[in-house]
């Protein structure tokens, strides 16, 4: 049978904390926090730890919470599968658990099956599945185990796609991993919000361009560097690429061409000076949150709960921008726009509901 979710609203506190007020849980005792032991899954081999994405923004809200609790890094762990299917993550998640995780942190749609199963495969396990819902044959389960985190990418997307224009950026490029959800709706909000800039600023029909296209996978590969050469080296400027670890390909393409890239997912500012900014969600945050939820007994199981602008759960990190003309008070400015809804970004999968009329999109 299927079971109704319902999206619990969050409020983003000063520096990596959520609070917010759970209803239910799962009804077991708190955990005490010295003992705690806390597994990130992976979920394939190539799934790397420091992926400048994903699962090091997971990472990140695992240690800050294990710091602010005194947890060893032997009681933190991170599991790869032998192959990249649902039953090697089912073993792995089994493995996690025998290894003694009291709370395992799963991120992307890649999970959606294996948890679908797994959450009651061990029930007195917590999962926290980032970006999907279990899922399996088109039914959507969530147990009071586990809680499915999701965050608004259209948002994120709309404000680099925004800050880019406004940057003075014409001709820009979005590069995705797979055309999963979250990738997709980056990619369109990115459009939606160099629309939205291309039109406060007066630009003529056609004055910007986005070259837009999936690479079929997140891991870095040579073939994506040739790529992204090749539209740096044919007139592209920036290229938002969301892509996990794919997007440091795309970072070697810039370095060599002194071209430009937005990151994804986390502050990439580290990871090269050619990162102008970054589309960022609340990785870290909502796994904190997560965390401490687990730890105090109001673990918010059996729920969906959407990470978006009116919780300050995505956004571009302005300290860390290499932007040269786009201000804070411009930021400051659209965000609350988003955040008020006076500013609304379509979700759509679907590109014919995007609709420009100054910006040219070419799919490739």
């Amino acid at each position: 049978m299927k079971k109704f979710v319902k999206f619990l609203p969050v409020v983003l506190l000063a520096g990596a904390l959520f609070a917010f007020s759970a209803c239910g849980g799962n009804g077991a005792a708190g955990e005490d926090a010295a003992a705690m032991q806390i597994a990130l899954i992976a979920h394939s081999p190539d799934s790397i730890l420091d992926d400048g994405s994903f699962n090091a923004g997971a990472w990140i809200g695992i240690q800050q919470f294990a710091a602010s609790q005194n947890i060893a890094d032997a009681n933190l762990n991170f599991f790869q599968p032998h192959a990249a299917t649902d039953d090697a993550r089912i073993d792995l998640i089994a493995d996690a658990i025998g290894w003694g995780a009291d709370v395992l942190i799963l991120p992307g749609f890649h999970f959606q099956a294996s948890l679908y199963h797994a959450q009651d495969m061990f029930p007195e396990t917590k999962f926290v599945l980032l970006d999907a819902s279990p899922e399996y044959e088109g039914n959507v389960r969530i147990e009071s185990n586990l809680v499915a985190i999701h965050y608004a990418e259209e948002e994120s997307g709309f404000l680099a796609g925004y800050a880019a224009v406004m940057d003075g950026y014409r001709n820009l490029g979005f590069m995705g991993g797979i055309a999963v959800p979250a990738v997709v709706r980056f990619g369109h909000g990115f459009i939606q919000g160099a629309e939205h800039a291309a039109n406060e600023l007066g630009l003529d029909a056609g004055a910007v361009e986005i070259n837009f296209m999936y690479l079929g996978g997140f891991a870095p590969d040579p073939a994506h560097v040739t790529t992204a050469g090749a539209w740096f080296a044919t007139g592209t400027e920036v290229i938002f690429a969301a892509a996990g670890g794919a997007g440091f390909s795309v970072i070697a393409a810039a370095e060599s061409a002194g071209a430009s890239v937005i990151g994804v997912d986390v502050d990439q500012a580290d990871d090269g000076d050619v990162v102008v900014t970054s589309a960022v969600k609340g990785l870290a945050p909502s796994v904190y949150a997560m965390l401490e939820a687990a730890m105090n007994n109001t673990f918010p199981g059996g729920r969906e709960m959407m990470f978006n602008a009116a919780v300050d759960g995505v956004g571009l990190p302005m300290e860390t921008a290499r932007l040269q003309n786009f201000t804070q008070a411009q930021y400051d400015a659209i965000f609350a726009q988003l955040a008020s809804g006076a500013i609304r970004v379509s979700p759509s999968l679907a590109m014919d509901d995007i609709q420009t009329s100054l910006v040219v999109v070419n799919e490739m």
